[in-house]
């Protein structure tokens, strides 16, 4: 008989939370071609995206004739990922499931990648030991993730002051410190690379950008919850959070500054 997953409860308050997050594949969309150019996706490729969303990444991999497949947590995500592939007539096999066990055979891949996703395992030992399990030898893995020190991995921190996550819970954005990444992947892989990129979403005050934001990621989601009952604590909250966008909101050209980490290696 399996373990229950201690983090089972976990996983289910993300699955709900993070089903509103379709409309920030606007944003997400340009970034996905970056990462599947920076892995060096060819024709052919077996083609893993893990934490797929709304199929950005494994969409823009099939355009480049990729044998894709992709897999997330969220059925709301799945179902979208499917409506943009089927408006082009793209055969991508997406399903249900947990980046902590990965439904595919052993070396099944060629290519596995994932953008801002399996960043949100609790275990990140057990994501990237399914992730490179499932790679063939030789194989490339790479992803994107959010630095520690700038913004989104200052956004994080901020909401787990207030909402503390499960005991035992790695920080999401340690997978944006390469000294991390290059410890966690240390014996496993060859060939590490990292590459640094921004994402520019449209603002037009951090007020409007605290708004989009509450709307779409799913920790604030579930913080906004959590307050709904406490507004001198949700206003102390949005002031702090209004501070943190106001450094990297850029009013001259109405955007965004939010600088990302992308990984790639060869499992070895």
């Amino acid at each position: 008989m399996a373990a229950q997953d201690p983090f089972a409860g976990f996983k289910a308050i993300q699955k709900e939370a993070w089903s509103l997050f379709t409309p920030m594949e606007t944003f997400t969309t340009p970034t996905a071609a970056k990462l599947v150019g920076f892995a060096g996706v060819e024709a052919g490729q077996r083609l893993l995206d893990v934490g797929c969303g709304t199929g950005v990444v494994a969409i823009t991999a099939a355009r480049r004739g990729a044998k894709v497949r992709g897999l997330d947590l969220s059925p709301v995500l799945l179902e979208r990922a499917r409506e943009h592939a089927g408006l082009i007539q793209l055969d991508i096999d997406f399903t249900e499931g947990d980046a902590e066990n990965l439904p595919y055979g052993d070396g099944e891949f060629d290519v596995v990648l994932s953008q801002f996703g399996h960043m949100f395992a609790p275990r990140p030992e057990i994501a990237i030991g399914e992730m490179l399990r499932v790679l063939k030898p030789g194989g490339t893995i790479a992803f994107s993730t959010w630095p520690p020190h700038l913004y989104v991995g200052r956004m994080f921190a901020l909401v787990a002051r207030h909402v503390p996550p499960p005991e035992g819970a790695a920080s999401p954005v340690l997978w944006g410190d390469p000294k991390v990444v290059a410890e966690r992947l240390a014996g496993k892989v060859k060939g590490l690379a990292f590459e640094m990129d921004m994402m520019m979403p449209a603002a037009l005050s951090p007020q409007h950008f605290r708004r989009t934001m509450e709307a779409t990621i799913g920790p604030l989601i579930k913080l906004l919850q959590q307050y709904k009952d406490a507004p001198d604590k949700l206003r102390g909250f949005r002031s702090e959070f209004e501070g943190l966008i106001g450094e990297y909101f850029d009013p001259a050209n109405n955007v965004m500054r939010q600088q990302f980490l992308m990984t790639k290696a060869q499992k070895a």
